[in-house]
Protein backbone atom coordinates (compact mmCIF):
# COMPACT_ATOMS: atom_id res chain seq x y z
CA UNK A 1 0.00 0.00 0.00
CA UNK A 2 1.47 3.29 -1.08
CA UNK A 3 1.75 6.14 1.36
CA UNK A 4 0.05 9.32 0.41
CA UNK A 5 2.36 12.29 0.27
CA UNK A 6 0.85 15.32 1.97
CA UNK A 7 2.23 18.57 0.62
CA UNK A 8 3.81 20.88 3.12
CA UNK A 9 1.24 23.46 4.19
CA UNK A 10 3.65 26.28 4.94
CA UNK A 11 4.47 28.59 2.10
CA UNK A 12 7.94 30.02 1.72
CA UNK A 13 8.22 33.53 0.42
CA UNK A 14 10.49 33.89 -2.58
CA UNK A 15 12.00 37.18 -1.50
CA UNK A 16 15.55 38.48 -1.75
CA UNK A 17 17.55 39.56 1.28
CA UNK A 18 17.75 43.11 -0.06
CA UNK A 19 13.97 43.29 -0.28
CA UNK A 20 13.65 42.03 3.30
CA UNK A 21 16.05 44.71 4.50
CA UNK A 22 14.08 47.37 2.62
CA UNK A 23 10.80 46.16 4.15
CA UNK A 24 12.24 46.19 7.68
CA UNK A 25 13.65 49.68 7.20
CA UNK A 26 10.33 50.92 5.82
CA UNK A 27 8.37 49.40 8.71
CA UNK A 28 10.82 50.91 11.20
CA UNK A 29 10.33 54.36 9.68
CA UNK A 30 6.55 53.96 9.76
CA UNK A 31 6.73 52.86 13.42
CA UNK A 32 8.86 55.91 14.27
CA UNK A 33 6.40 58.20 12.51
CA UNK A 34 3.40 56.65 14.29
CA UNK A 35 5.04 56.81 17.72
CA UNK A 36 6.30 60.38 17.29
CA UNK A 37 3.30 62.12 18.97
CA UNK A 38 3.60 59.94 22.07
CA UNK A 39 7.38 60.37 22.29
CA UNK A 40 7.00 64.13 21.87
CA UNK A 41 4.31 64.28 24.60
CA UNK A 42 6.46 62.34 27.08
CA UNK A 43 9.48 64.46 26.24
CA UNK A 44 7.50 67.68 26.76
CA UNK A 45 6.28 66.49 30.16
CA UNK A 46 9.91 66.10 31.29
CA UNK A 47 11.07 69.51 30.04
CA UNK A 48 11.68 72.43 32.41
CA UNK A 49 9.63 75.52 31.70
CA UNK A 50 12.43 77.28 29.80
CA UNK A 51 12.75 74.38 27.32
CA UNK A 52 9.04 74.36 26.54
CA UNK A 53 9.28 77.76 24.88
CA UNK A 54 12.44 77.19 22.85
CA UNK A 55 11.94 78.05 19.18
CA UNK A 56 12.23 76.05 17.05
CA UNK A 57 10.93 73.41 19.46
CA UNK A 58 13.14 70.44 20.21
CA UNK A 59 11.81 66.90 20.15
CA UNK A 60 13.89 65.48 22.97
CA UNK A 61 14.41 66.99 26.39
CA UNK A 62 17.90 68.31 27.21
CA UNK A 63 17.66 68.54 31.00
CA UNK A 64 14.91 66.12 32.08
CA UNK A 65 13.06 66.86 35.30
CA UNK A 66 10.00 65.56 37.14
CA UNK A 67 9.01 69.04 38.37
CA UNK A 68 5.97 69.16 36.08
CA UNK A 69 4.49 66.03 37.67
CA UNK A 70 5.38 67.22 41.17
CA UNK A 71 3.71 70.57 40.49
CA UNK A 72 0.64 68.80 39.15
CA UNK A 73 0.28 66.62 42.25
CA UNK A 74 0.86 69.66 44.44
CA UNK A 75 -1.95 71.57 42.72
CA UNK A 76 -4.23 68.53 42.90
CA UNK A 77 -3.63 68.10 46.63
CA UNK A 78 -4.78 71.69 47.23
CA UNK A 79 -8.09 71.34 45.35
CA UNK A 80 -11.24 71.34 47.48
CA UNK A 81 -12.56 68.19 45.77
CA UNK A 82 -10.23 65.22 46.45
CA UNK A 83 -8.32 63.84 43.48
CA UNK A 84 -9.60 60.35 44.32
CA UNK A 85 -13.15 61.58 43.65
CA UNK A 86 -12.29 62.71 40.11
CA UNK A 87 -10.48 59.44 39.49
CA UNK A 88 -13.44 57.41 40.78
CA UNK A 89 -15.82 59.31 38.50
CA UNK A 90 -13.76 58.56 35.40
CA UNK A 91 -13.13 54.91 36.30
CA UNK A 92 -16.80 54.29 37.11
CA UNK A 93 -18.05 55.99 33.94
CA UNK A 94 -15.50 54.15 31.78
CA UNK A 95 -16.13 50.72 33.32
CA UNK A 96 -19.94 50.97 33.37
CA UNK A 97 -20.16 52.37 29.84
CA UNK A 98 -17.77 49.80 28.40
CA UNK A 99 -19.42 46.79 30.04
CA UNK A 100 -22.88 48.00 29.08
CA UNK A 101 -21.91 48.65 25.48
CA UNK A 102 -20.33 45.22 25.04
CA UNK A 103 -23.33 43.43 26.61
CA UNK A 104 -26.09 45.30 24.77
CA UNK A 105 -24.25 45.44 21.43
CA UNK A 106 -23.41 41.73 21.48
CA UNK A 107 -26.95 40.71 22.51
CA UNK A 108 -28.50 42.84 19.77
CA UNK A 109 -25.95 41.59 17.24
CA UNK A 110 -26.73 37.97 18.17
CA UNK A 111 -30.44 38.55 17.67
CA UNK A 112 -29.99 40.29 14.31
CA UNK A 113 -27.42 37.80 13.05
CA UNK A 114 -28.97 34.47 14.07
CA UNK A 115 -32.71 35.19 14.17
CA UNK A 116 -34.63 35.70 10.95
CA UNK A 117 -37.56 38.06 11.57
CA UNK A 118 -39.56 40.37 9.29
CA UNK A 119 -37.85 43.70 8.74
CA UNK A 120 -34.44 42.51 9.93
CA UNK A 121 -32.66 43.86 6.85
CA UNK A 122 -34.45 47.20 7.12
CA UNK A 123 -33.51 47.51 10.81
CA UNK A 124 -29.88 46.74 10.07
CA UNK A 125 -29.77 49.26 7.22
CA UNK A 126 -31.26 51.84 9.58
CA UNK A 127 -28.54 51.10 12.13
CA UNK A 128 -25.83 51.48 9.49
CA UNK A 129 -27.41 54.74 8.37
CA UNK A 130 -27.39 56.06 11.96
CA UNK A 131 -23.57 55.74 12.08
CA UNK A 132 -23.41 58.71 9.71
CA UNK A 133 -24.86 61.05 12.35
CA UNK A 134 -22.21 62.59 14.58
CA UNK A 135 -22.73 63.58 18.20
CA UNK A 136 -22.91 67.23 17.13
CA UNK A 137 -26.00 66.56 15.01
CA UNK A 138 -27.79 64.69 17.80
CA UNK A 139 -26.65 66.96 20.65
CA UNK A 140 -29.87 68.98 20.99
CA UNK A 141 -32.32 66.03 20.74
CA UNK A 142 -30.17 64.04 23.15
CA UNK A 143 -30.12 66.88 25.69
CA UNK A 144 -33.91 67.30 25.46
CA UNK A 145 -34.47 63.57 26.06
CA UNK A 146 -31.99 63.40 28.93
CA UNK A 147 -33.46 66.53 30.51
CA UNK A 148 -36.99 65.09 30.30
CA UNK A 149 -35.75 61.92 31.99
CA UNK A 150 -34.22 63.94 34.82
CA UNK A 151 -30.71 62.64 34.22
CA UNK A 152 -28.94 66.00 34.03
CA UNK A 153 -26.09 66.35 36.55
CA UNK A 154 -25.83 62.59 37.06
CA UNK A 155 -23.59 59.82 35.69
CA UNK A 156 -26.36 58.42 33.49
CA UNK A 157 -26.01 60.78 30.47
CA UNK A 158 -22.39 59.66 30.08
CA UNK A 159 -23.09 55.94 30.51
CA UNK A 160 -26.52 54.96 29.15
CA UNK A 161 -26.17 56.48 25.63
CA UNK A 162 -23.12 54.26 25.08
CA UNK A 163 -25.29 51.16 25.51
CA UNK A 164 -26.93 51.72 22.11
CA UNK A 165 -23.78 52.20 20.06
CA UNK A 166 -24.56 51.67 16.37
CA UNK A 167 -20.88 51.13 15.59
CA UNK A 168 -20.53 48.44 18.25
CA UNK A 169 -23.60 46.57 17.03
CA UNK A 170 -22.45 46.79 13.41
CA UNK A 171 -18.93 45.63 14.26
CA UNK A 172 -20.00 42.58 16.27
CA UNK A 173 -22.86 41.66 13.94
CA UNK A 174 -20.65 41.62 10.84
CA UNK A 175 -17.97 39.60 12.63
CA UNK A 176 -20.64 37.20 13.91
CA UNK A 177 -22.00 36.65 10.40
CA UNK A 178 -18.54 35.76 9.11
CA UNK A 179 -17.21 33.64 11.99
CA UNK A 180 -20.18 31.93 13.66
CA UNK A 181 -21.83 29.43 11.27
CA UNK A 182 -25.55 28.77 11.63
CA UNK A 183 -24.87 25.03 11.73
CA UNK A 184 -22.99 25.50 15.01
CA UNK A 185 -25.99 27.27 16.54
CA UNK A 186 -28.34 24.55 15.28
CA UNK A 187 -26.12 21.81 16.71
CA UNK A 188 -26.16 23.53 20.10
CA UNK A 189 -29.98 23.78 19.95
CA UNK A 190 -30.25 20.07 19.15
CA UNK A 191 -28.12 19.34 22.21
CA UNK A 192 -30.65 21.28 24.29
CA UNK A 193 -28.65 24.42 24.95
CA UNK A 194 -30.80 27.53 25.58
CA UNK A 195 -30.14 30.70 23.64
CA UNK A 196 -28.42 32.50 26.50
CA UNK A 197 -26.00 29.58 26.96
CA UNK A 198 -25.29 29.55 23.22
CA UNK A 199 -24.66 33.29 23.31
CA UNK A 200 -22.43 33.20 26.38
CA UNK A 201 -20.41 30.01 25.86
CA UNK A 202 -20.27 29.63 22.08
CA UNK A 203 -20.85 32.93 20.32
CA UNK A 204 -18.98 35.33 22.61
CA UNK A 205 -15.68 33.37 22.59
CA UNK A 206 -15.79 33.19 18.79
CA UNK A 207 -16.35 36.93 18.37
CA UNK A 208 -13.73 37.90 20.94
CA UNK A 209 -11.71 39.99 18.45
CA UNK A 210 -14.78 42.12 17.75
CA UNK A 211 -15.69 42.91 21.34
CA UNK A 212 -12.05 43.42 22.32
CA UNK A 213 -11.80 46.01 19.57
CA UNK A 214 -15.03 47.55 20.83
CA UNK A 215 -13.57 47.74 24.35
CA UNK A 216 -10.54 49.63 23.03
CA UNK A 217 -12.73 52.17 21.22
CA UNK A 218 -15.12 52.55 24.14
CA UNK A 219 -12.40 53.04 26.75
CA UNK A 220 -10.74 55.66 24.57
CA UNK A 221 -13.97 57.65 24.25
CA UNK A 222 -15.16 57.35 27.84
CA UNK A 223 -11.79 57.90 29.52
CA UNK A 224 -11.46 61.26 27.74
CA UNK A 225 -15.09 62.22 28.35
CA UNK A 226 -15.61 65.72 29.77
CA UNK A 227 -19.25 65.47 30.81
CA UNK A 228 -20.22 68.11 28.27
CA UNK A 229 -23.38 70.04 29.18
CA UNK A 230 -24.72 67.28 31.39
CA UNK A 231 -22.59 67.53 34.55
CA UNK A 232 -22.36 70.71 36.59
CA UNK A 233 -21.51 69.51 40.10
CA UNK A 234 -17.78 69.58 40.77
CA UNK A 235 -17.84 66.28 42.67
CA UNK A 236 -19.33 64.50 39.63
CA UNK A 237 -16.90 65.81 37.00
CA UNK A 238 -14.50 63.35 35.29
CA UNK A 239 -10.75 63.42 35.68
CA UNK A 240 -10.23 65.06 32.27
CA UNK A 241 -12.14 68.18 33.27
CA UNK A 242 -10.35 68.46 36.61
CA UNK A 243 -6.89 68.12 35.10
CA UNK A 244 -7.63 70.57 32.30
CA UNK A 245 -8.93 73.10 34.82
CA UNK A 246 -5.76 72.77 36.85
CA UNK A 247 -3.47 72.96 33.81
CA UNK A 248 -4.98 76.10 32.29
CA UNK A 249 -4.96 79.65 33.52
CA UNK A 250 -1.34 80.77 33.22
CA UNK A 251 1.77 80.30 31.09
CA UNK A 252 3.59 78.99 34.15
CA UNK A 253 1.33 75.94 34.06
CA UNK A 254 2.41 74.87 30.58
CA UNK A 255 4.56 72.14 32.13
CA UNK A 256 1.57 70.91 34.14
CA UNK A 257 -0.46 70.80 30.93
CA UNK A 258 2.20 68.60 29.31
CA UNK A 259 2.14 66.26 32.31
CA UNK A 260 -1.67 66.08 32.12
CA UNK A 261 -1.45 65.00 28.47
CA UNK A 262 0.79 62.05 29.36
CA UNK A 263 -1.36 60.99 32.31
CA UNK A 264 -4.51 60.94 30.18
CA UNK A 265 -2.70 58.81 27.56
CA UNK A 266 -1.65 56.08 29.99
CA UNK A 267 -4.95 54.19 30.34
CA UNK A 268 -6.10 54.17 26.66
CA UNK A 269 -2.63 53.17 25.47
CA UNK A 270 -2.32 50.55 28.21
CA UNK A 271 -5.69 49.00 27.30
CA UNK A 272 -4.70 48.91 23.64
CA UNK A 273 -1.34 47.27 24.34
CA UNK A 274 -2.94 44.71 26.66
CA UNK A 275 -5.64 43.80 24.12
CA UNK A 276 -3.58 43.94 20.94
CA UNK A 277 -1.97 40.52 21.29
CA UNK A 278 -5.33 38.98 22.22
CA UNK A 279 -6.99 40.47 19.17
CA UNK A 280 -4.25 39.17 16.86
CA UNK A 281 -4.28 35.75 18.54
CA UNK A 282 -8.04 35.30 18.36
CA UNK A 283 -8.14 36.61 14.78
CA UNK A 284 -5.78 33.79 13.83
CA UNK A 285 -7.52 31.00 15.75
CA UNK A 286 -11.23 31.77 16.01
CA UNK A 287 -12.20 31.71 12.33
CA UNK A 288 -14.56 28.89 11.30
CA UNK A 289 -16.01 27.87 8.00
CA UNK A 290 -19.42 26.35 7.56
Amino acid sequence: MKKLKIPHMSRQLNRSRALNVFIYIFLFLVACFMSFPMVFAVSNSLKPIEELFIFPPRIFVIHPTADNYLDLFDVISNSWVPFSRYLFNTVFITAAGTVGQVIFSSLAAYGMSKFKFPGAKFCFNLIVFSIMFTSTVTAIPSYIIISKLGWVDTYLPLIVPFFQSSLGLYLIKQFMDANVPDSLIEAAKIDGAPHFTIYLRIVMPLVKPAWLTLIILCVQNLWNSTGGVYIYSEELKPLTVALNQLATGAISRSGISAAVTVIMLIVPVGVFLASQSRVIETMATSGMKD
